[in-house]
């Protein structure tokens, strides 16, 4: 089945821009947190390991987007700290022109503190990402497909009805924006959609919320894409389900972003018009890839090395028009 999906042009991309911060104690939380203490809690950890990772889901999937050949045009606000990530977004060809500087504020950063046992205690302090709604879809030009990807509360839900209102296709991608939105909001995104793409808990999460199931979904939308980790993905249209096998990574050393590659995947899938089984099997290689990296936007890889893995695990070549 072939989708019906614009070829080539440009993709928008409308999503966070966050620093990670990740810190490393080298010990466990649990000897020096008291469980009767727990009400006064009041303890410090020394993190002889720190790394400062470029992120935020936006930022990621334009990155993972560009590695694949295509330009992602992102459409997010950062603050007034956002130089090296805006240099960083130079070095790898990833346009910056409706990416906003909103000098009262942050860039959005995440702080994690992880022990011996992979326990996380994390920060999360939006900053300029809770203004993203003063960006406007129809700044951009020539979009040809959209992507709305957890961002501030409002401006996702300015964005899809400004993607909607235009015409323009767009997936709904819901992520870590979960907490924000009950089921009339969910309901609301979905119909204005013409994807969505979830994760395996997060389709559990929709369907309590909206009571909505897969033909209720596929009423509204073309496609209804499930990630489900190591056991692959399901792609569900209005003529059937396509079953995408998971590619097997080399190493398994952060899964950390992987859900973002997936969905560039799909964006460039839907850029060139491709049939969802190649799609999904795109998707599903990039998602593979970002795992054997620490960070979300430190892989790399040739369009050689990439059609050589695409045969690998799938059993058939990569078309050029794929690549």
């Amino acid at each position: 089945m072939t989708q019906h999906a614009p070829r080539h042009g440009r993709a928008l991309i409308c999503g966070s821009v966050a620093f990670d911060t990740i810190m490393v104690f080298e010990d466990r939380f649990r000897n020096h947190i008291l469980p009767d203490k727990i009400h006064m809690l009041n303890v410090s950890f020394l993190v002889p390991q720190m790394r400062r990772e470029y992120g935020g889901c936006g930022g990621n999937i334009a990155y993972n987007l560009k590695l694949l050949g295509d330009t992602g045009y992102l459409m997010a606000t950062v603050g007034r700290d956002a130089g090296l990530y805006l240099d960083w977004m130079q070095q790898n060809g990833i346009p910056t022109d409706h990416v906003r500087v909103l000098e009262s504020e942050h860039t959005a950063q995440g702080f994690v503190t992880t022990d011996l046992d992979d326990n996380q205690i994390w920060a999360f302090h939006p900053g300029a990402m809770q203004h993203s709604h003063v960006n406007e879809v129809s700044q951009a030009t020539d979009v040809k497909v959209g992507i709305v990807a957890p961002d501030g509360r409002e401006g996702m839900i300015q964005h899809a009805a400004q993607f909607a209102a235009a015409g323009i296709p767009f997936i709904f991608d819901l992520g870590q924006a979960m907490p924000l939105f009950d089921g009339e909001h969910l309901k609301t995104f979905i119909s204005q959609a013409t994807y969505v793409t979830l994760n395996d808990y997060e389709w559990q999460v929709v369907q309590q919320r909206t009571g909505w199931n897969e033909a209720q979904i596929l009423k509204h939308v073309e496609a209804l894409i499930v990630t489900r980790g190591a056991e692959g993905s399901v792609i569900y249209t209005r003529t059937g389900e396509i079953v995408v096998p998971a590619a097997k990574p080399k190493a398994v050393v952060d899964p950390t972003g992987c859900g973002d590659a997936y969905r560039a995947g799909l964006l460039h899938g839907l850029l060139h018009g491709l049939d969802w089984q190649t799609t999904g099997q795109i998707a599903s290689l990039l998602g593979a890839i970002k795992i054997e990296s620490r960070g979300t936007q430190n892989h790399r890889f040739s369009r050689d090395e990439f059609a050589t893995r695409y045969r690998e695990n799938f059993g058939t070549p990569l078309l050029p028009s794929a690549g």
